[in-house]
């Protein structure tokens, strides 16, 4: 099996808790912190599509979605919702995890991830 990327924030617990699970399972990974390295929009939009949509790509129960002002909550384009992004990278839920063959998957179980890579 190639590669399996991980992106999220090096200081992420859930993210800890993935890049664990990976190393424990044998699994070659590759991790980034999408902090210090932007996610190009083209992905991001890539992303979107494979799980469902923006509202299943960015984590609208984190502290970073309750503290933006109301007006931002509400992206009414596809850019509106990169330029949020770019400005806030912590809202896309982590870890996004992509498989070799390109499949997504956002945040972290045991359960899903054996699911995942089973």
């Amino acid at each position: 099996m190639s590669s399996v990327q991980l992106f999220g924030l090096v200081k992420c617990s859930t993210c800890q808790k993935a890049l664990a699970w990976l190393r424990e399972k044998g699994i070659d990974h590759h991790f980034t912190d999408y902090r210090d390295h932007p996610v190009a929009p083209a992905l991001l939009v890539q992303w979107a599509g494979q799980v469902g949509g923006w509202e299943k790509l960015v984590n609208r129960a984190s502290m970073t979605w309750r503290n933006l002002p109301d007006d931002r909550k509400s992206p009414a384009s596809e850019d509106d919702w990169l330029a949020l992004i770019a400005q806030y990278p912590a809202l896309i839920r982590r870890p996004v995890t992509v498989l070799p063959a390109g499949q997504v998957a956002v945040g972290f179980s045991e359960k899903k991830y054996g699911e995942l890579f089973a």
